[in-house]
């Protein structure tokens, strides 16, 4: 096993440990959706060989210590923080949970519960925005490994048993398909004795699943989730072929955060529909997945993919401003892509990013967990993603930015999802590009409204069989 990241950081008084198997949800067997995140919370979640539960965390309770897992498409990282003056107490319980887990079928029966309200209950009917980004990224990934959301699907979680979880566990959780990720104040022989520990880890380095190969998007397709719901979300993206660590990625990346910037009240799109005409909460774009954007406000690490898509996520906006909305969003990301940004705009956003690129790792289990992920995309042995960043911000020009909107960006091919109700009535709408005027509650400046007959009337080449309507109930069953 040499797999290692180490992260020493003199005069941390925590040690964090961040275990990574190479291992996701685009491994889970066809049938059984869901395996692998359930394997992951019978490891982090679950009764050892050695203690309940209730028993484990009775145990670390006192000592203000916890381990859990993140179980993502193709990362599953076990990981844990604890004080050093507590780690004698804690290393044994963190290493019977990877090591010496009892799969109890009480336990399961738990997880399964909680699986299934959550793809029932939860995202159904709890969430439309998350509603709307889980159904988008499920289709654009239809027919491949990634098409399904890591928590499984309803018929898939109900047939997983014990067995299954046991086999999963033996097959990936080897000494051959872990990465140890060690940070904070420890002592040079606690990296050893990890190493030592996991050693003993049966052998076995399983066949690595293929990049995703998602099905070409011809036109604007259309999928909207029927829905009773008093507002509306609107997701909608593509595939790109573009990973951090390449030049071009940075260069889009100004240009993505100029367009919206998570959470940002400077970027582009926020300004336009919510800022000036207050249609939503916020309207953000991305380049690469981005886990429960609606609680996060910087990207959260160990979520990584060798396949990314460009996504717009418009937040839920009054039923009567929906195709206003989608009409707006699709009518600033055109002009982008058609015309660039401007040399000041270019200027701004990058010295915005050059500084906002600091908040992504303020602790030392962050900055281990983005080290987990230099490791995946080949960056471990130069210089890591954060760093590479504001480096190459500091290279990038507006021509290359601008490029690189051309050539990974497109408007005529994409998906959108969109979660509302009457569904019919908006189909009709979209398929005969009918006029979307819409009338605010308040009054609003005559440049605004002089702009928004032009965008009411905004052509979007819908046709009708592109435009298909699916109930929130059949969604997520297999």
């Amino acid at each position: 096993m040499d797999q290692v990241v180490a992260l020493p950081v003199e005069g941390d008084p925590t040690v964090c440990f961040r275990l990574w198997f190479k291992v996701g949800s685009q491994n889970d067997p066809p049938g059984k959706e869901g395996l692998a995140a359930l394997t992951a919370q019978m490891i982090t979640e679950a009764s050892t060989k050695s203690n309940s539960y209730e028993d484990v965390l009775d145990r670390l309770f006192p000592i203000a210590g916890s381990y859990a897992a993140v179980a993502s498409v193709e990362q599953t990282v076990v990981y844990g923080r604890i004080h050093k003056d507590n780690l004698d107490r804690y290393y044994p319980l963190l290493l019977q949970a990877v090591m010496a887990p009892a799969f109890k079928q009480e336990d399961l029966d738990r997880l399964k519960s909680d699986a299934l309200n959550n793809l029932e209950n939860t995202l159904r009917y709890s969430s439309d925005e998350e509603l709307g980004k889980a159904v988008l990224y499920s289709t654009i990934f239809r027919g491949t490994p990634y098409g399904h959301l890591p928590v499984g699907t309803i018929e898939g979680v109900k047939s997983i048993t014990v067995e299954d979880v046991r086999g999963f566990y033996r097959k990936y959780f080897t000494r051959d398909n872990v990465v140890i990720g060690l940070g904070g104040g420890y002592q040079g022989q606690l990296l050893d004795k990890i190493r030592a520990d996991l050693a003993a880890l049966p052998a076995g380095k399983p066949q690595p699943v293929p990049p995703p190969q998602p099905p070409k998007i011809e036109g604007l397709q259309v999928k909207i989730v029927e829905k009773d719901c008093s507002a509306t979300a609107i997701s909608m993206g593509f595939p790109i072929n573009l990973l951090r660590g390449e030049k071009d990625w940075y260069a889009l990346a100004v240009a993505n955060s100029w367009l919206g910037e998570h959470r940002s009240p400077s970027s582009h799109l926020y300004n336009v529909l919510r800022e000036i005409r207050g249609l939503n909460y916020g309207d953000y774009s991305y380049i690469e997945y981005f886990h429960d954007g609606g609680a996060l406000q910087t990207p959260p690490p160990n979520y990584a993919r060798r396949r990314q898509i460009f996504e717009i996520w418009i937040r839920p906006v009054p039923n009567a401003a929906r195709q206003f909305a989608l009409r707006g969003a699709i009518r600033e990301y055109e002009h982008l892509v058609d015309n660039g940004l401007t040399e000041s705009e270019f200027d701004l956003t990058r010295k915005f990013l050059h500084n906002y690129v600091l908040h992504y790792a303020p602790t030392t289990m962050d900055r281990l967990a983005f080290a987990l992920d230099d490791k995946f995309y080949g960056l471990e042995k130069g210089t890591g993603h954060l760093e590479l960043f504001r480096k190459m911000l500091e290279q990038v020009t507006l021509s290359e930015v601008n490029a690189a909107v051309k050539k990974y960006w497109q408007y005529k091919n994409m998906q959108i999802v969109i979660v509302t109700k009457d569904a019919e009535s908006l189909k009709k709408a979209l398929a005969t590009n009918a006029p979307s005027p819409y009338t605010y509650p308040t009054a609003k400046p005559e440049s605004v409204l002089e702009e928004d007959k032009q965008i009411s009337t905004f052509k979007l080449d819908i046709k009708p069989e592109n435009v298909s309507i699916v109930p929130v109930g059949d969604l997520f069953v297999k």
